[in-house]
């Protein structure tokens, strides 16, 4: 590696205390590119990298033999001049259910807080970054990639770019289709989802329990707490039938960047880059909810890039190349 990885530790205030009694002291990975190292006095833009459900900062840099993680990408595309030198900061918001959407929930804790009011200051503070919002960038993959969007409506005057990788979007399709699959693997817990979250809660070996109930678990524990609820959330389909609870997932559906966009349409228009991309096998239907979110886009007058690749959702990692591209492209754009 050409540049320098810094794992920080950072103590947040807006962590404390939260629902899940998730650990408020996380580990950020901060990569400092060869540039930042040979010049003293030179400042830096930033790019916020977000991992994906289930994804913590550390496996984010784990060195494997095989393939590149984050970081050792993004060196390679630095040191060979194919992008911009800027410092990469991921976030570690993962909770005890996989993860936290990057929102601030009363099931799981004040995420969005603690990246836009905590991490962002804390990294300017004792980094040569630029330090101004044309400087600032937010880039994710899945939930990632989700939480880029989300956190760029609504905070234009924090983060001046946003790329979104099979980013998570049109609720109905990406998880609506899910509910009748959650409502059939309850089945081994004798129909009723307390039972899966309790076993859920006592397993070593967490990854045995089927996929559809622990994303459930995450997304519900975000878009619909309730913490009088013995499961500390409401979930929106019938346990028995799969049907959905309108009532429910209508506070979901708040959360959607295809209806949050409408009410965010000033903030959208801020922003210098905004691109998203999805590949046209995803096994998530995000491909469709990209569409959906670029027809959107286009309605309310928006300027976006939006593209379509023909890999899935898991074989997708060299677009990341395309998504740092972008933020380079932006970064001149914005004459930072």
């Amino acid at each position: 590696m050409n540049g320098k990885l810094v794992i920080e530790t950072v103590g947040s205030l807006a962590l404390k205390g939260n629902p899940l009694g998730d650990p408020r002291l996380r580990e950020i990975p901060v990569y400092l590119p060869p540039a930042y190292l040979k010049d003293p006095t030179k400042r830096f833009p930033v790019i916020y990298y977000l991992v994906g459900f289930t994804g913590t900062s550390q496996k984010a840099v784990f060195s494997d033999p095989w393939r590149e993680n984050i970081v050792e990408r993004f060196d390679r595309l630095v040191s060979t001049g194919k992008v911009r030198d800027a410092v990469l900061v991921i976030p570690d918001c993962f909770t005890r259910f996989g993860g936290s959407q990057y929102v601030n929930s009363a099931g799981t804790g004040n995420y969005e807080d603690h990246i836009v009011k905590e991490l962002v200051g804390y990294i300017d503070a004792k980094y040569r970054t630029l330090g101004t919002t044309a400087g600032r960038a937010v880039m994710g993959k899945s939930s990632g990639g989700f939480g880029a969007m989300s956190l760029a409506m609504r905070h234009p005057d924090v983060f001046a770019h946003a790329v979104s990788h099979s980013g998570d979007m049109f609720f109905e399709l990406c998880y609506g289709v899910e509910f009748a699959r959650c409502a059939t693997a309850l089945g081994e817990f004798d129909g009723r989802f307390l039972k899966f979250l309790t076993r859920f809660a006592s397993a070593r070996n967490k990854n045995k329990f089927p996929h559809e109930l622990i994303n459930m678990a995450g997304m519900a524990s975000c878009y619909s707490p309730n913490r009088r609820s013995d499961l500390g959330f409401d979930i929106p389909f019938n346990e028995r039938t799969g049907e959905t609870d309108a009532k429910v997932f209508k506070k979901w559906l708040e959360f959607d960047p295809v209806r949050l966009a409408p009410k965010r349409t000033a903030a959208l228009k801020k922003l210098t880059t905004l691109f998203f991309d999805c590949g046209t096998r995803d096994e998530f239907n995000l491909h469709l909810g990209a569409r959906k979110f670029s027809d959107t886009l286009k309605k309310l007058g928006v300027k976006h890039v939006h593209e379509e690749h023909e890999f899935g959702h898991f074989d997708m990692a060299d677009r990341y190349d395309v998504g740092f591209a972008r933020l380079t492209e932006g970064f001149k754009k914005a004459k930072v």
